[in-house]
């Protein structure tokens, strides 16, 4: 496996975790803007080292940066409809016409950038690591998605259940400080509607975006020679 490959992994899956982490050790729910920021930081990181010289290189992070806007703008526009967000979508289709570093970046990113609406707190880096772990493992599985709907809803809907539990484990070390399971069940059942709702729009997302923004990111890949 190439160098950048292997560094990019320890980042997103060992170092990235142990910042949070840390943050929530040492600061607690006080200095949650550490976290925040070093996740964001480091999710760049691998990106930036896949880089090479060129122009199409700036043009793709010019492209990835226009998907993060409008994955912010479509979790805003969606405000009074808890649960039902195209956030996942978003990150998910990036990820396969970009790649895996490309695909956490836009998660992270947008979980930072759209709670300055939605409301900062020590569960932003939880978000950001989730939506980053989405994107992620939609940029190892490209080919799969790209080329089976059932594959692709079938992985949205997984990782909206999978982003409702991880956040759920958050919820309780920072209310226990400790991994309680009996709290954690009864948080994964009393929030079972809210993850159903969101694995459920990650499905209708992805069906309806999948094909109209996959064409245009193919057409300005093809002209850039990215």
């Amino acid at each position: 496996m190439p160098l950048k490959k292997i560094l990019s992994y320890l980042i997103f899956l060992v170092c990235i975790p142990l910042v949070i982490a840390f943050g929530m050790a040492v600061f607690g729910d006080r200095q949650y803007a550490f976290a925040a920021a070093a996740v964001a930081v480091l999710s760049c990181i691998p990106f930036f080292i896949s880089f090479e010289k060129g122009e199409n290189n700036t043009t793709r992070l010019v492209i990835i940066a226009v998907m993060v806007a409008l994955s912010v703008i479509g979790r805003i526009v969606f405000y009074y409809v808890p649960g039902f967000k195209p956030v996942t979508a978003m990150v998910v289709i990036t990820a396969i016409y970009f790649g895996a570093e490309a695909g956490f970046m836009t998660g992270a990113l947008t979980a930072l950038i759209s709670n300055f609406f939605f409301g900062q707190g020590m569960w932003t880096p939880f978000q950001m690591l989730a939506w980053g772990l989405i994107g992620f493992a939609a940029g190892l599985l490209t080919r799969k998605l790209i080329n089976s709907k059932l594959l692709l809803c079938t992985y949205g809907a997984v990782s909206g259940i999978a982003y409702s539990l991880l956040l759920d484990l958050f919820g309780v070390i920072w209310a226990d400080t400790y991994f309680n399971l009996s709290r954690y069940i009864a948080m994964v059942v009393s929030s079972a509607p809210f993850t159903i709702l969101y694995a459920v729009s990650n499905v209708i997302f992805l069906l309806v975006l999948q094909k109209p923004l996959g064409k245009k990111l193919e057409r300005v890949k093809d002209k850039y020679g990215i």
